[in-house]
């Protein structure tokens, strides 16, 4: 009988004669749970396993303690959307959509024979995609924001990098529900990410130019079954595709699906507001806050409040 096939993983490799390094994500229980914990329409929930496909491929390609985040902000049926991973691999995020101006943006898509799935213009709209590195209370935060400019996620990151960051790096994401644990439906996703390294020896430019093309189109090839496939090995994906040029994988880094919810935390947020503020949240005597990540729900009955009100 054969190993199982790792999942919920980052897989870093490097292709050294080309000064490329890269991170492939396979996502399998991890996007599972967090994309049905929600119970999202379909094409809300694929949108959001790209954008935490892509958020874990860049956060693992920036040498940071704390918190990444990839956010998106839009006029469209899709308002916003959130994925954060910290340094350890917990991985979290949700979506906020207007399910009327979803139904009316698939009706129009229908009637035109097309579909609003992965689409950034007919489910985020204009707006906004930010990338922000939060290191703790005592250091710099920093965040870059460019407009939603591309037709899906990938090409908007791609956008970023040319606006903000001046990264040469490519990027391929897919999503799907696969009949799994006999034929029930699972959520997977999949990232392959390459970058370029900034070149050590002038004099093999040219060459790193050719390898860095040969990079890109050889990830290109790369199908969406592909990045998916729980029976394809992360390292067997890589080695079909960049076997011919020397790829080195290195130890895989582990991720989990995890939020950072706690009671203390919603029990500080909730200090921080006036009495009144207080009296307003109550229903029946209780006020019932819900986690947006993972819909965890904390209770404060009347001597909680009260408590809390005191402080």
């Amino acid at each position: 009988m054969s190993d199982p096939v790792p999942d919920d993983l980052v897989q870093p490799f490097q292709i050294d004669p080309f000064q490329l390094r890269g991170q492939l994500v396979r996502l399998g229980p991890l996007i599972d749970r967090i994309l049905t914990q929600h119970a999202y329409p379909e094409p809300v929930a694929a949108l959001l396993g790209e954008a935490i496909a892509l958020a874990v491929a860049l956060a693992r390609a920036l040498k940071y303690e704390g918190v990444f985040t990839l956010q998106t902000k839009g006029e469209g049926p899709v308002r916003l959307m959130v994925a954060d991973v910290t340094a350890a691999g917990a991985v979290r995020g949700y979506a906020q959509y207007d399910a009327d101006k979803l139904a009316r943006a698939i009706a129009t898509a229908e009637s035109n024979g097309t579909t609003v799935q992965g689409s950034v213009p007919r489910l985020l709209g204009t707006g906004y995609l930010a990338l922000t590195v939060d290191q703790g209370e005592h250091t710099d935060r920093y965040q870059g924001i460019v407009e939603l400019q591309g037709a899906t996620l990938a090409q908007c990151i791609h956008h970023y990098f040319r606006q903000s960051e001046q990264v040469e790096a490519g990027l391929k994401v897919a999503v799907a529900r696969l009949p799994q644990d006999g034929g029930v439906p699972r959520w997977r996703a999949g990232c392959l990410m390459i970058e370029r390294l900034p070149a050590e020896d002038p004099l093999r430019r040219d060459a790193e130019d050719d390898g860095w093309r040969r990079a890109v189109i050889l990830m290109s090839s790369s199908t969406s079954k592909e990045l998916v496939d729980p029976l394809l090995a992360p390292r067997a994906l890589l080695y079909r595709l960049f076997h011919e040029d020397g790829v080195r994988a290195y130890a895989p880094r582990p991720l989990a699906a995890q939020c950072r919810c706690t009671r203390e935390r919603v029990e500080t947020m909730l200090r921080a507001l006036a009495p009144d503020e207080l009296e307003d949240m109550k229903v029946e005597g209780r006020i019932l806050v819900t986690c947006q990540f993972c819909s965890a729900v904390y209770e404060f009955a009347d001597d909680a409040i009260a408590a809390l009100a005191e402080r």
